[in-house]
């Protein structure tokens, strides 16, 4: 799309305005924040836009397009999605050798299973290898309850912090303060930094942990401008 719009503003009810018209979602909704910061940030994207309008470069709006149009009119089954992770998340599957690595993923890892273990009153099991292992069936409803219980834009946020890093628990450690974006993609990345470090870098995979960076800390800048 050809940039058509001189100034972009942001009206009482948060929603974007292109020079007074105002901006709709794919469906057809219109694009309205809930927080005047985010709002604003949104905004700032819009007016941006060179000549031609690159999705890309907009993850915000893209973020609040998706909470608009999917998020909003069935939270809940959204966030049994992303629930999902309880079973599988990153930090219950632990390496079996070698010792560095080992001790790596125990000083990352444990520290934010204690705190979700307190917070939520919840028990993990923890192993050695890929093999899947159930979680307790308490564990998994308490933490897609503290899912379910977040509005539809926070949930629209999470979801690619949980894809990304693979960890539900790390989410809402994040979501909850307990935790800061770098620490927790330093968690999330251990594996990787350490085949890195043993075998050197590979462009491809460098580039891909690029691109999943990027989108991670646009996911973490949507969830703080909700605050």
């Amino acid at each position: 799309m050809k940039r058509f719009w001189k100034e972009v503003s942001v009206d009482g009810e948060g929603a974007i305005r292109l020079d007074d018209r105002p901006v709709r979602t794919p469906g057809r909704a219109p694009l309205a924040l809930p927080a005047t910061a985010l709002a604003e940030a949104v905004a700032a994207e819009w007016r941006a836009v060179g000549e031609t309008l690159d999705p890309r470069a907009m993850p915000l709006t893209g973020l609040a397009n998706a909470a608009i149009d999917r998020v909003v009119p069935d939270p809940t089954a959204f966030a049994a999605g992303m629930a999902a992770y309880a079973e599988s998340d990153l930090f219950y599957y632990r390496a079996d050798s070698p010792a560095e690595l080992i001790e790596r993923e125990k000083a990352a890892w444990d520290p934010l299973l204690d705190w979700a273990r307190d917070r939520y009153d919840v028990h993990f099991v923890t192993v050695s290898g890929l093999m899947h292992q159930p979680q307790p069936p308490a564990t998994v409803a308490r933490l897609g309850t503290a899912l379910a219980n977040r509005p539809p834009f926070a949930l629209v946020a999470l979801q690619p912090i949980v894809t990304i890093s693979g960890s539900l628990v790390g989410a809402l450690a994040l979501a909850e303060g307990a935790i800061d974006a770098d620490a927790l993609w330093t968690a999330a990345t251990i594996d990787e930094t350490w085949q890195a470090e043993q075998w050197g870098e590979d462009p491809i995979a460098a580039e891909a942990s690029a691109a999943k960076r990027r989108d991670f800390d646009a996911a973490v800048r949507f969830l703080h401008l909700l605050r």
